[in-house]
């Protein structure tokens, strides 16, 4: 166990996460505001929970904000309290799905997931990663 994962489980009762599991309802929300925006991007927080070692995203909640071709920005001084944001999703109208260093910066300091969903907007084009930028798999959940 390496000093991070002894941080989170002993101060903050926090366990590694192993798996990471997206509502098929939020995949499809994240694909249609794509889409309805582009070629703008877009941004939003990611809701969801820890449950043993896995994390369930649940939905998205989106904030006042401001959006162009170029970025996306989120008022997150203006989230209500207690609510169970996890990380962000936002979209990137080319191509690209990986994260510039302006996103670098926003996963450090917002929540644990992260997604961005690249044009054409699809499954396929959702990468996600961790609060560090590193590339970690999501398992869509069905019903």
């Amino acid at each position: 166990m390496g000093i991070i994962d002894y941080l989170l489980e002993k101060i903050f009762r926090m366990k590694k996460i192993k798996r990471v599991q997206v509502d098929q309802k939020v995949i499809d929300d994240i694909i249609e505001t794509a889409r309805n925006v582009h070629p703008r991007e877009f941004a939003a927080l990611l809701e969801g929970k820890i449950e043993e070692e896995s994390l369930h995203i649940t939905g998205l909640i989106f904030l006042p904000g401001e959006a162009s071709n170029e970025g996306a920005v989120m008022q997150t001084f203006m989230l209500p309290p207690f609510t169970s944001t996890i990380g962000s999703v936002h979209s990137h109208p080319t191509p690209n799905n990986n994260p510039s260093r302006e996103d670098f910066h926003f996963f450090s300091k917002n929540g644990l997931f992260h997604m961005i969903i690249a044009y054409p907007y699809r499954e396929n084009t959702i990468a996600s990663y961790d609060r560090f930028g590193n590339r970690i798999e999501f398992e869509i959940l069905v019903g």
